[in-house]
């Protein structure tokens, strides 16, 4: 080693081409101000071969040395000889340990009494639980943070994997994360169709993360159809959603407007306030279903059909309805309760419902996001170029064409 320079040694292992995982390492190694050396690398020969590289990484100070394995670490990458994960109590309720480890949204494991244990309900953004008794692991939020419990801290003995490229729906690595309205979208809905359908066969979940412009467009009928058909497990929206999907069973009409003519109804104005009262007078929107007045509509079928519904509330909401949940943290929970199982999900024109849904998912779900504002896509599709897919378009001509290709396996 040359006087003055200070050395770790990492080990990348697995889909570290696919994943992109070794030239990230090797950037981050020289844009922090390092060198490495490469002392193995062995190359998979199949599809299903992993990849090792062994690489020492030089820096000028411990400082820099710190930095750059920390970053490499958060790829994937991890010390030759690990040392075990280091912990700290949690003191204070709803308070982590100063120096807790932050986590992604990407597979990880941590090492605890000699093996590698993986942490279940990973999310971006939280902390990591450590239950010595039972060996296990779980990601937990500021609110689930009791005295006592034990949370790690630092990033040793910490290891996460990133994501391979999908080799079984290509559309999702063919299209990227790239947002653009001119993309096939025929093409790409039936990409989405087949995934759909994978997920289905192979006992997945998918989600639908729906705006009130669903109910807007005239589109409910299609995404009441898609549940009929069994491709919805879970529905999370908003009050709106909801109440323009009833004033719409009601009165033909949402904010208003009747859907079939477009044009603006007298007195239409008053319609969802009409609906949110039936609503209320029959103690919920089961209720309602159960006593026969709500006799169509997305919240009709999805109730019948045992979808699993969040709405969560917003300061902004008319009413709202009983079934709405007007506590955020307890909408954050019920949503996170509903996602073990989701394999896809779609988010249907309602940014701050998806970027919620979306904080909340592992990376290895496959995420639809759809809006007419290419803004929203952007933000929004931003999850990784393999697991993610944006559509700038209209949502009631993206479902019309998902439920025709999913029920027929033919495009409009």
């Amino acid at each position: 080693m040359t006087e003055g320079r200070h050395t770790a040694r990492l080990v990348l292992q697995g889909h570290i081409i696919d994943s992109m995982m070794l030239p990230q390492v090797m950037d981050i190694v020289m844009d922090l101000g390092g060198n490495f050396t490469i002392e193995e690398l062995k190359v998979g020969q199949h599809k299903t071969d992993t990849s090792i590289c062994r690489m020492e990484v030089y820096a000028d100070s411990p400082e820099v040395l710190d930095r750059i394995v920390q970053r490499a670490r958060s790829l994937g990458a991890t010390a030759e000889h690990e040392q075990p994960v280091r912990v700290d109590k949690v003191t204070h309720e709803g308070v982590f340990p100063e120096g807790f480890y932050s986590t992604s949204n990407l597979p990880t494991e941590i090492l605890i009494d000699g093996r590698w244990v993986g942490v279940d309900n990973i999310e971006m953004d939280a902390a990591i639980a450590v239950d010595r008794k039972s060996g296990k692991a779980r990601c937990i939020v500021f609110q689930d943070a009791k005295p006592g419990m034990e949370v790690v801290i630092g990033h040793q003995g910490v290891r996460v994997t990133p994501l391979e490229r999908s080799r079984q729906t290509e559309i999702f690595s063919f299209m990227g994360s790239e947002v653009s309205a001119e993309k096939p979208k025929k093409v790409l809905i039936a990409g989405i169709a087949d995934e759909m359908r994978q997920v289905r066969e192979s006992g997945g979940r998918i989600l639908v993360v729906a705006g009130p412009a669903v109910v807007h467009t005239g589109a409910g009928v299609y995404l009441t159809r898609l549940i009929e058909l069994g491709f919805v497990q879970v529905l999370f929206a908003g009050n709106a959603l909801a109440v323009h999907d009833v004033e719409s069973a009601l009165f033909g009409t949402a904010l208003g407007v009747n859907i079939e003519s477009g044009l603006a109804i007298e007195h239409g104005h008053e319609h969802h306030m009409r609906a949110i009262n039936r609503v209320r007078a029959a103690g919920g929107l089961r209720q309602m279903v159960e006593s026969g007045q709500l006799k169509s509509g997305v919240m009709k079928s999805a109730i019948e059909h045992q979808v699993e519904v969040v709405l969560a509330g917003s300061v902004r909401d008319d009413g709202p309805l009983p079934d709405v949940i007007t506590e955020m943290v307890e909408a954050q929970r019920r949503m996170r309760a509903a996602l073990p199982g989701v394999r896809i999900a779609l988010m249907l024109s309602t940014m701050l419902h998806s970027i919620a849904t979306g904080n909340m998912l592992p990376a290895g779900v496959r995420t639809v996001c759809v809006d007419i504002n290419p803004a929203v896509v952007t933000k929004l599709a931003d999850r990784g170029s393999w697991q993610s897919v944006g559509l700038v378009t209209d949502v009631e001509s993206f479902l019309r064409e998902l439920a025709l290709v999913v029920e027929t396996g033919r495009h409009g």
